[in-house]
Order: C-alpha cells, then sequence, then structure tokens
C-alpha cells in the first residue's frame, strides 16, 4: 500500500505546518503541567500535583493524537523540542491561573486551525478536530472551576486545606454546563 503515490498531498502544507505548531503546543502544555504538579509537590499540595500530573498526562494524549493524525494522513510529522516551562509561582492560585491560560490559548490555536480547514475545505481535519473542540470546552470548564474555589473559599490557610481536598473531584459534568 506504501508503494501506491498520491497524486496530491493528502493535507495542504499550511494544514500541516499549523498542525505541527499545535503537536508542539501540546507538548508545551504537558511540560508546563509538569511544572504546576512539581511546584505544588514541593509546596505540599498533593491533590493538586496529582491534578497536574493527570493534566501532563491528558496534554501528552492530546499531543500524540495530533502526531498520529498527521502520520496516518502521510504528511510528515515533527516531534518538537519544548521551552523552558515555568517553575515558580507565587502562591497557589498563580498557578490555577497560568493553567487557564494555557487552557484558553489551546482552545484559540484549535480553533484558529479549524477555521484554517474551512478556508481550504479539508473536510477530513475539520471533523478530527470535532473532538478537540468539545475537549477544550471541558479543559476550559475544569480550570474555572478551580479557580472558582478560590473565589468562594479564599486563599487563608484553611481555605488552602479545603482547596487541597476538593481540587481532585473537580470535574466537567455536561449537565451544569
Amino acid at each position: 500500500m506504501k508503494d501506491i503515490l498520491r497524486r496530491h498531498s493528502v493535507l495542504k502544507d499550511e494544514i500541516v505546518d499549523i498542525i505541527n505548531k499545535q503537536v508542539k503546543m501540546e507538548a508545551q502544555s504537558s511540560a508546563a503541567y509538569l511544572a504546576m504538579a512539581a511546584w505544588c509537590d514541593k509546596e505540599g499540595y498533593d491533590n493538586c500535583a496529582e491534578f497536574f500530573f493527570k493534566q501532563s498526562d491528558e496534554e501528552r494524549k492530546h499531543q500524540l493524537k495530533f502526531f498520529h493524525y498527521l502520520v496516518d494522513m502521510e504528511c510528515e510529522a515533527i516531534s518538537p523540542a519544548v521551552d523552558q516551562s515555568q517553575h515558580e509561582f507565587d502562591k497557589l492560585r498563580s498557578v490555577f491561573e497560568t493553567a487557564l491560560e494555557m487552557e484558553i490559548a489551546v482552545t484559540d490555536a484549535i480553533h484558529d486551525i479549524v477555521r484554517l480547514c474551512r478556508k481550504e475545505g479539508d473536510l477530513a481535519t475539520e471533523e478530527f478536530l470535532r473532538w478537540f473542540v468539545t475537549e477544550q470546552i471541558e479543559e476550559e470548564y475544569v480550570a474555572r472551576r478551580c479557580l472558582e474555589l478560590f473565589d468562594v473559599l479564599g486563599e487563608d490557610k484553611i481555605a488552602l486545606g479545603m482547596i487541597e481536598e476538593r481540587i481532585l473531584g473537580v470535574s466537567y459534568d455536561a449537565g451544569e454546563a
């Protein structure tokens, strides 16, 4: 099957390029979440550390989905180098604010890919992205819910303990959205 050549590229170069950029963004997000997990662990926020370790794993899975898509479409998939992640935070709330900002940036990037696919008439890639669009609704929702805990409970030592206890229970419930 591999010896059968296509008469044209499966994906347009612009789409391959933007998906490779998304591969890097997902890898960077995974690394950033690892740094957040390490900071939380160092500061004694064990449940928050676990939360961010899980987020890191999830971002790596997203990276691989994009990477495999390019490979499956017989395009060049580039394994990215990632930049240094922020390792120090002034307080726990800052970690979660950074996570939300990162998720918003990922959502914007995915929407940019969808817009490019529509412009180029790439229905297959647009369909592939449908899962990511839905996933980002969940990712942003969870990040916002985590930040709401700070708004509701405050940031004194007792509140931080309560947040630490509740953080693993924060999840997306489609009925609440």
